[in-house]
């Protein structure tokens, strides 16, 4: 890397570049005077990579800002295209909606501010735009309410813009930032607050339906800018370096921002009922809350921070974890080295946490938070692993409160930091929930840690690293062996006769014509279809069982042989039946054979549904995760066939068009080439070389033929689409009858016909309760006798919660959690949902539990 591209790259870092010290002043100097010299030969590089880094690294931006204040000393047609192309690039972000590019940028445009690069009465009126275009927004009359998601973000735009340029708003133009304020205040004061219970990591789920807040996100960001506007915009989490050089950059000519707008927004429509709540779950899919803060620890881990602070750390490592997703060591680096004079260790793990928990979905996949929390506490060795460990104990305390797809998350991730430190926990700390009962939350937390870390390793080696607290093997999961049921001549002599000699066709190669020529003349005329089934599955799975490579062997080879046997959604069923008992003792191996079944399309994802709501499976829903983890592997591989039709045809489309030009031209060059016939003697004569005739004739036949044959795929993959919407509709609907089924009436007979039991004074969201004793007192004050379950110390075997209240619980918390993550999936089926399942009669608790999910409370 050249000299001036590893100096602009590593400003601010404790770097060779810079002696390893971390100067501003030095570094800031240091990169001007490489950067000067290099400007005659390297302009255009230079812009570009400035606007990279700004871009990727922006909590750099400080640093970036000053250097570009300087060179617009010696530049200004240079800097005049930076802010150009700032402004351009910012209005292609809001045009496509990338919001973490909107955010960043008007960052940016404020920064330069803040350096006489940019007029200060130009960037209100960026500010203004996008107030003015919220406040349209969330109108009754002139709006669309049910996309105030994105109003929000505007707003929060532009608040978040303050902490790094209210102090020289106030003091260059404070008429103009005053007008902005009082706008901000007149669009609190008309927008809907955001209730998060639907997406809230701690719930209550007795008292789902209430949605009453103290605060929501905007108007927490707007009472944090008030204190800092009060304290004369002082705060220590944003260095100012452009102060080192004012009486320079004074000397500057600052620059206009061109004009932007906001994107049209979209049709009304209905503004009630299903039609508001589809147009809101689109509106919060594309401009989504950013962090939901988890506040895990004690008040006095960061009581030294101003609550302003707080939010600009936050934004940083919000930063860092987004645009240095694919560098884990460098994300590390800046996680540990922001700009900040205070330590924030506490601060970090409550902000990853919080996106590793976040609901709907957090914005990369849970391994790379799994990552960096393993890089940080390499990088941190004497202080962050304790800070990752209390953080742990402190969840544990409370995951009966946890949503229970944050606990199946939380489970993952645990498991799998664990496998990355030998295994070493303090297992004797979490000893007493051996005299829990077996539907205790805390209970089947640590026995599903213990089977994931089984999993990733091998019981054996699982079973060591609890040896100082032996009497938790009894939640190890069983050692995963087969249980084949034609192990032996003891068992039945007839069944096992023809496993042996499936067994050995399976081994001398007969193919499966053959092997269903055999059933069909042999097994099933004498047994019946139920033995033919049995054996077959049993003795194709135990030939499979010794690795997965084996198990995909046999079911490609053998595959149509279990297709004729299990034709219907019955005999399925009882396949899925079958391979539960082989693999009775390995929840992975009964997962993953399913898994594998329903790729081959040996068995439908009705059929899993019915299954895991089975009777004998239903007694199992609140102390194990086993059958959920199938449920949830059929939904997924039903949701990215889904998927990845769209995007088949999204691609079909766009190549249709290509073909359609392409046909266009070969047939409008081979027009005009036959346009110039000759006549000789009469007859016409080509006037055209014969060759390129021929060529012609052939490139537009080829062309139409990739035309028809392009619209002929388009029109299959929509045909295949339009059958899996279908299945799908199929699918949600019996997914929620067979949740009714099964909760309706334990539901009546746990909590009557109560949405909720009585509380005392309004609760505030558990998520953003920082007082988490006062949070468990006015709960008690409530009267919810689960809750005093939860409120436990260590070594207590207090838990008074009943094994059927529990149940409805954690059946509830499943049902919220599919109804969340597949809403997208759902929303379009709604009207019959709510005409077929969530019909006047079903329990209120029933349809709090979908709404909640599907952010839609009380169904409005």
């Amino acid at each position: 890397m050249s000299s001036w591209r590893s100096l602009i790259l590593r400003i601010g870092d404790k770097s060779p570049e810079y002696g390893g010290t971390i100067d501003y002043k030095d570094h800031i100097d240091a990169c001007f005077g490489v950067v000067r010299r290099e400007l005659e030969h390297s302009e255009e590089e230079i812009l570009t990579f400035l606007l990279q880094c700004s871009e990727q690294l922006p909590h750099k931006i400080p640093l970036y800002g000053t250097l570009i204040g300087l060179l617009n000393l010696e530049n200004e047609e240079l800097v005049k295209k930076i802010v150009e192309s700032t402004q351009k690039s910012l209005q292609d972000a809001l045009d496509s909606g990338d919001c973490n590019k909107i955010r960043v940028l008007m960052r940016f445009l404020t920064v330069l501010m803040c350096s006489k690069v940019v007029q200060p009465s130009s960037l209100v009126v960026v500010f203004e735009t996008l107030l003015s275009s919220a406040a349209t927004i969330v109108d009754d009359e002139k709006g669309n309410p049910s996309w105030q998601a994105r109003a929000d973000f505007y707003i929060t735009c532009i608040l978040s813009c303050l902490p790094w340029g209210g102090s020289e708003l106030g003091e260059q133009i404070p008429e103009e930032i005053e007008r902005v304020m009082v706008g901000i205040e007149a669009y609190l004061s008309i927008r809907r607050r955001v209730s998060d219970v639907g997406l809230s990591v701690f719930e209550d789920i007795n008292k789902i339906d209430k949605v009453h807040v103290e605060q929501d996100f905007v108007e927490d960001l707007w009472s944090r800018i008030q204190d800092l506007s009060k304290n004369s915009w002082k705060l220590e989490s944003v260095p100012r370096p452009h102060l080192l050089y004012e009486a320079q950059l004074v000397a500057g000519k600052s620059h206009d921002i061109g004009p932007i707008s906001c994107p049209e927004q979209p049709d009304i429509g209905e503004l009630s009922g299903v039609s508001f709540g589809r147009q809101k779950h689109e509106a919060e899919l594309k401009y989504p809350q950013r962090i939901r803060r988890l506040n895990i620890f004690s008040a006095s881990k960061t009581e030294d921070l101003q609550p302003i602070d707080r939010f600009v750390v936050e934004e940083y490592l919000l930063d860092v974890l987004f645009f240095l997703n694919g560098c884990r060591k460098e994300c590390a680096a800046c996680m540990v080295g922001l700009p900040v004079p205070f330590r924030y260790e506490y601060l970090m793990a409550e902000t990853i946490f919080s996106q590793l928990l976040l609901l709907p979905q957090p914005p990369f996949k849970p391994i790379y938070y799994t990552l960096v929390i393993i890089d940080l506490c390499k990088s941190l060795p004497g202080a962050f692993p304790a800070v990752v460990a209390g953080a742990v104990r402190a969840l544990f305390d409370r995951i009966g409160e946890l949503d229970m797809e944050c606990r199946t998350r939380l489970i993952l991730w645990f498991s799998h930091h664990l496998s990355n430190f030998q295994f070493i926990w303090p297992w004797e700390e979490w000893a007493y929930v051996l005299e829990l009962p077996k539907w205790a939350p805390q209970r089947v937390f640590v026995q599903e840690v213990l089977d994931r870390e089984v999993r990733l390793s091998y019981w054996d080696k699982v079973k060591q690293s609890i040896e100082n607290t032996p009497a938790l093997e009894e939640l190890l999961p069983p050692k995963g062996v087969p249980d084949f049921r034609y192990g032996s001549e003891d068992d039945d002599k007839t069944e096992y006769a023809l496993s042996t000699e499936l067994n050995g066709m399976v081994k001398g190669r007969k193919t499966a014509r053959d092997v269903i020529t055999w059933l069909e003349e042999t097994v099933s005329p004498v047994n019946g279809p139920e033995v033919a089934l049995r054996v077959v599955v049993q003795t194709l799975l135990d030939i499979g069982s010794k690795s997965f490579t084996h198990l995909i062997t046999v079911l490609e080879r053998y595959g149509t042989v279990i297709a004729k046997i299990c034709p219907d959604e019955e005999s399925q069923i009882t396949l899925i039946a079958e391979v539960g008992l082989f693999w009775k003792n390995s929840a992975q191996s009964t997962a993953i054979t399913i898994d594998r079944m329903m790729g081959y399309r040996l068995i439908s994802n009705l059929a899993i549904v019915k299954w895991v709501f089975s009777p004998p499976n239903i007694e199992l829903f609140h102390t194990t995760d086993r059958l959920w983890e199938i449920l949830r592997n059929a939904l997924n591989k039903t949701y990215n066939r889904i998927s990845d039709l769209r995007k088949e045809i999204s691609h079909l489309k766009k190549s249709v068009i290509s073909v359609e030009r392409s046909a266009a031209k070969a047939k409008a060059e081979l027009d005009a080439a036959e346009t110039k016939l000759m006549l000789v003697d009469g007859e016409p004569v080509v006037g055209e070389n014969p060759a390129r005739m021929k060529r012609l004739k052939s490139n537009a036949a080829k062309t139409k033929e990739e035309e028809v044959s392009t619209r002929e795929s388009l029109e299959s993959k929509e045909a295949l689409f339009g059958r899996a919407l279908e299945e799908n509709e199929a699918l949600f609907l019996s997914l929620y009858k067979n949740f009714s089924n099964v909760l309706m009436d334990r539901l009546h007979e746990t909590f009557g016909d109560k949405t909720s039991e009585p509380t005392g004074e309004a609760e505030a969201m558990a998520v953003d309760e920082d007082d988490t004793s006062a949070m468990e007192t006015d709960k008690e004050n409530g009267g919810s006798k689960r809750n005093v379950g939860n409120k436990r110390n260590a070594g207590s075997t207090e838990y008074v919660v009943e094994e059927k209240e529990q149940w409805c619980l954690s059946t509830l918390g499943y049902l919220k959690a599919f109804s969340r993550q597949y809403a997208s999936e759902i929303w379009p089926h709604m009207d019959k949902l709510e005409e077929e399942v969530l019909t006047e009669s079903v329990h209120p608790l029933f349809r709090n539990a979908v709404y909640s999910g599907l952010r839609l409370h009380n169904g409005q």
